[in-house]
Order: C-alpha cells, then structure tokens, then sequence
C-alpha cells in the first residue's frame, strides 16, 4: 500500500476510540523565550507515553486471524515494543519484543508488564534488529516494523491530522526522526491538507541519518545519544522518499540543546518528557531564525525517560542556569571562622547543600583551609551577590569549576 492522506485518515477511523486524542495547547512562556508561537503536542499522554502506539495499533488491526494466531515480533529501543506489546495484549496477540541491552529499564520493565516475551540483544538497534528478523523467521512470527512499514507510517501519520484540526492556522510542524516513519507519516497528512504548511524534522548530531541522506553526505554517528529513541542509523526507504518531496528541512540539535529542552519543559510546562520528545523545542533553542514569528507546533512525542537520568538532567540543568552552584573559599583554621562563612551566606539568602572541609589535600598555608559550599542560589547574578559578600567578609571566594 502507499502512504498517502486516505490512508492515514482511514487509520485515524480505525485507530479511533483506542487511541488518545491528545491535547495540542498553546505555550505561551516557551512562545516568549523562543520568539515563535509554540503549540505543543502531547504525545507523552499517551498510554504508553508515545505516540508509537498509532502505527502500532494501525498495524495489528490489518493482520489476518491467522497472522494475529501466530503472533507478531517487533524490534524497538523501548517505545514502539510498548506500543506492539500494548495492543497486542488488547487483541489478544501473543507479542515477542526484541530491544537492544542498552534499553532503559523502564521501557523494558512495561514491555514486560503489558505481557511480552522481551528479549535483550545486541548492543544497538541495528544489531537487535538483525537478531530479531532472523527469530521472526524462525518462529514464524510476523513482524512489526517500527517505521519501515506504509501502514506504521499512516498511523503516526494520524497526529498532524490532529494538530491541523485543533490548530489550523500552524506555519509548521516540528517533528523528531528517528527512523522518519512519523515525519513521513506527518508530512503527507500536513502537506495533503495544507500545501503551504512547512515541515521540519529534529535529528541529533550523534545521530543525522535522515539529515545527511537528504544533503548526500556520508554520516558520522556517535556511540549513543540521550535521545535513544531517535538514535537510528539508517532511515526507511520510503520515509526517505517522502521526506525529499515533502519536508522543508531535516534540523540538527546537540545533546546539550536536548537536555534544555528537557529540562525547560519539566519546569515550564510541568510536563516529562524523554530524549526524543525534547527535540523539537531544542530545535527552535538552537535555531530560532528559523521559526521566529511562526505558529509552530512541536510533537512531544514520548515520556518514557529513566527516573534516575531526569534527577541528573535537573540537577544539570540547575547547575547551567546559575541555580546551583559550587563555592571554594578560604577559611582561616579558628575556632567560629566557619560559623562566620556560613553565617554570611545564609545572610545572603543562599541555602547551603553541601559542605566539605579539606585541611591536607590543598596547596594552602598553615592554618588555613578551603571549605567548599554546594549552594542553591536564585541565579548568575545572585552567585556574584555571594561571592562579593564572602569576599567583603574577609572569605576570598570563586566558583569551582572542576
């Protein structure tokens, strides 16, 4: 079958009542930061916190009583396996989920949950998907392409044709690519109702498969990404195809770019969110010309990010803002000079995290010590507001870098 806007609304009829309708709302903070008019789309509120489960769910209805009878296997770093295992459990399909061992545990801990077989292969997705085809072939097993697949491609296809009816009026859609099967999908729903409409994929550096397949350069990848969920090294022919006709750009962002967005999406829009789904605002963080003045809306396209990575990004993303931040100081070895010390930055409104207090490791005179201070502070401007203070006080002071 080909992708085409039929298609992708006859998915929409029958994904219809299994599928959320997510919410597409307006972020006016990030609109004022940004200088777009950013709309976003909440994918992460999904079931399974990814909009994976449309191509999934689009997919299974198609199969025949004997392919469901047989069952289905997928190969997915964590969101596609949650969405195949989710609706197979619904319809009553025995599902087997192939992932890379570098999966977060969260994923594989809810593949397993919605009833899966999950085996762990391969140190990448294209290894685990070389272990996966060869055990589909052996057991018989059909398999669920995680966006190599028209049918997979209309069903994500299904969320431009919510944005557009929720927000008609968008300039753009910005959208993440891993393997482009939602790119794909969304360009051909965006573009089929709007032919004006621009449309623009998010890849990460570590990671520009689509990007360097459209500009016809060799692509150069890393060893992994925060955004494993779009850490794909080759994308399907056919969203390659319909990428070069219909999308206006594929976009590159950094992983610092990412953990922003993450960062600035939990704190604004009190909404989690997982390497993927921050791309498309770390799109318009690091290339604002390209999007200023427009009503442009962004796919958060999944949640699923491990508990113990979101409390580092936070706790990193506080450390870039000036939120917290690690004093050094000079304390002569006194009975009270470090009552003295953190008297003065209690009096400047600084609440004290951590403190260490170093005597033989340091190049410093007799009696003399460097205390470090951890502290949460209101920002850049309040730091120096310490630092002066501590110094005034007879404390010399500087932020420790290392």
């Amino acid at each position: 079958m080909s992708v085409t806007l039929e298609a992708i609304r006859a998915a929409a009829a029958a994904i219809a009542g299994s599928i959320v309708n997510t919410p597409c709302l307006q972020a006016r903070t990030l609109s004022e930061i940004t200088g777009a008019e950013v709309w976003l789309k909440f994918e992460n509120h999904q079931f399974t916190a990814s909009f994976k489960e449309r191509g999934a769910l689009n997919k299974l209805l198609s199969l025949t009583a004997a392919e469901r009878s047989a069952g289905v296997l997928a190969v997915s770093a964590g969101n596609h396996a949650q969405g195949v295992a989710y609706h197979a459990q619904r319809l009553g399909i025995p599902a087997t989920i192939v992932m890379p061992r570098s999966t977060p545990n969260v994923k594989v801990q809810r593949t397993r949950g919605f009833g899966a077989e999950v085996l762990l292969s391969g140190d990448s997705f294209e290894e685990a998907k070389s272990s996966g085809m060869q055990l589909a072939a052996q057991r018989g097993l059909v398999l669920i392409h995680p966006y190599d697949d028209p049918r997979i491609v209309c069903g994500q296809g299904t969320v431009a044709l919510e944005m557009l009816a929720s927000q008609p009026a968008l300039d753009a859609l910005v959208v993440p690519v891993g393997g482009g099967g939602l790119l794909a999908g969304m360009a051909v729903a965006g573009k089929g109702i709007r032919s004006d409409l621009h449309i623009f994929g998010v890849e990460t550096e570590a990671f520009p498969a689509m990007h360097c397949a459209l500009k016809g350069i060799a692509p150069v990848f890393a060893p992994d990404s925060i955004a494993e969920g779009i850490a794909v090294k080759e994308p399907g022919l056919q969203n390659l195809s319909i990428a070069k006709e219909k999308v206006d750009d594929v976009l590159l962002v950094g992983e610092d770019d990412i953990e922003q967005a993450i960062v600035m999406l939990l704190e604004i829009e009190k909404t989690v969110v997982e390497g993927a789904g921050a791309a498309p605002l770390a799109a318009l963080i690091r290339h604002p010309d390209r999007f200023r003045g427009r009503r442009t809306g962004l796919v958060l396209s999944g949640g699923n990010i491990e508990p113990l990575l979101l409390a580092e990004l936070i706790q990193r993303g506080m450390v870039k803002a000036g939120r917290l931040a690690r004093l050094r100081l000079r304390v002569r070895d006194l009975p009270g000079a470090l009552a003295r010390a953190t008297a003065c930055i209690a009096a400047a409104n600084a609440n004290i995290e951590e403190v260490h207090h170093q005597r033989a490791f340091a190049n410093l005179p007799l009696q003399t010590v460097e205390v470090e201070f951890v502290l949460q502070t209101r920002g850049r401007e309040h730091i120096d507001e310490i630092i002066a203070a501590l110094d005034a006080a007879g404390f010399p002071a500087r932020v420790a870098l290392e």
